[in-house]
């Protein structure tokens, strides 16, 4: 994902580009649903299949709704992360580590969408969770696209390392 060779500014540009539609694309599904979800679940559960169904919490923690008292701490950290991600696109390298890296931004934006806009003060906000699984913490769009994101990048890392470990090294000099 990250190399220190550099890139033609079209090719920045390009990447820039992907990562940027990736994440706006995210954060809009994300806010779409999440809206959804709030006006037409309320009290209601929507058994869909399996053990799947659609169910409506409100989270002021994070994962597994953890750190309930640290709205405003995780806002902050939320916006430190999609700074540091954003600032480091020109270092991806690929399509697919550009899509996924578009999808933690977008995922971690929504949440902080939730967090900043959902709530009676800044930060103070609740994510919108509603996907339930009944069997695994209950959980938004967003949090789908971050995971999906993080395992893209991982992957492409790991690929990439492969690679770079099989190619042929240079002779000492």
């Amino acid at each position: 994902m990250f190399a220190n060779r550099p890139s033609a500014p079209q090719t920045r540009v390009t990447r820039s580009l992907s990562i940027a539609l990736a994440s706006v694309a995210v954060l809009c599904l994300d806010q779409l649903t999440k809206a959804w979800a709030v006006v037409a679940l309320d009290d209601r559960i929507i058994d869909l299949v399996w053990t799947l169904r659609l169910r409506l919490v409100h989270n002021t923690g994070f994962a597994f709704s953890a750190g309930q008292r640290l709205g405003p701490v995780l806002a902050l950290v939320a916006i430190v992360i999609v700074g540091v991600l954003w600032l480091s696109r020109h270092r991806v390298q690929g399509q697919w580590a550009s899509i996924g890296l578009g999808g933690i931004i977008g995922g971690a934006l929504g949440n902080l969408a939730d967090r900043v806009f959902r709530g009676a003060a800044w930060g103070r906000g609740a994510v919108v969770d509603f996907i339930d699984l009944q069997w695994w913490p209950i959980f938004n769009v967003a949090d789908a696209f971050i995971t999906a994101g993080l395992v893209i990048v991982l992957l492409h890392l790991y690929r990439s390392e492969r690679r770079r470990a099989g190619a042929p090294r240079e002779a000492p000099g």
